[in-house]
């Protein structure tokens, strides 16, 4: 059982509420009341609150490497339900002065911090927690290279291609999907080569490098036309071997918002 110290905010008859903490399991439902006894004997009314929260939805390959790396370390965490759809939240002044100025998830809120960007988040939670991190200064390099790749050239080809097919109105003009088709199947043959060399990115375990190069390889081969792990061998071995992680989960089940709907 891994334990977690949460914020609680305790209420009492005269002190009209004060902050405080308790270890508690992680799994604690967010929000959840209980009345405990205080070393004086007075009865408080506590509201287990999550560790961190994730401003997120669960068709955004981005958000899913945050909300992904909260699960496999183990964290106290909530996701944060953003309308980018229907109520295009994240275009929003309030949203923009409130969360991300630049209007976009992932956003994971942590005490007075909110960060953004995913590569900065798997950062910070590596750090933080020892999990998933690069080891030294060459890995750490390494892991960073092949972020940057993954974010450029990875998913950052796959994530607009499957948005122009499944969820732009009108769809995608056809020579752009021809386009950005022919930039994945290119990248992800790199990715490819490098996993039939070693089971995951950077050797023999895995890192961050690995959790962002998840983000949109695990949503369904429909979405984007075309099966990633049966054209890319190698790519489909290493997603079994991220499925098998302890705490894995789809992004379907992780984030809220799925189905999508207009």
């Amino acid at each position: 059982m891994i334990l977690a110290t949460l914020r609680v905010w305790q209420y009492g008859e005269t002190n009209g509420g004060s902050i405080g903490s308790l270890v508690s399991n992680r799994n604690r439902t967010p929000g959840y009341h209980r009345r405990l006894l205080s070393p004086s004997g007075a009865l408080k009314k506590v509201i287990f609150m999550p560790e961190y929260q994730l401003y997120c939805f669960a068709q955004s390959g981005n958000a899913y490497r945050a909300a992904l790396m909260l699960n496999l370390i183990g964290a106290d965490w909530q996701p944060v339900f953003v309308d980018f759809f229907k109520g295009g939240e994240t275009r929003t002044p309030k949203y923009r002065a409130e969360v991300n100025e630049m209007g976009e998830v992932p956003v994971l809120a942590h005490g007075t911090k909110k960060l953004s960007q995913s590569a900065v988040i798997l950062s910070y939670l590596a750090e933080r927690t020892g999990r998933f991190k690069p080891q030294g200064e060459d890995g750490r390099l390494e892991a960073l290279r092949w972020i940057i790749f993954d974010n450029q050239k990875v998913n950052g080809f796959l994530g607009p291609y499957r948005f122009l097919k499944n969820f732009a109105r009108p769809t995608g003009d056809p020579a752009v999907l021809t386009f950005l088709k022919g930039r994945i199947d290119g990248n992800l043959a790199v990715v490819d080569q490098r996993l039939g060399k070693a089971p995951f990115l950077l050797g023999g375990q895995p890192t961050i490098a690995d959790i962002s190069l998840a983000g949109y390889l695990y949503y369904p081969a429909e979405e984007f036309g075309f099966d990633i792990g049966a054209q890319h061998k190698n790519i489909g071995a290493w997603r079994e071997r991220i499925r098998a992680l302890p705490g894995w989960a789809h992004p379907y089940d992780l984030m809220p918002g799925h189905p999508f709907t207009l």
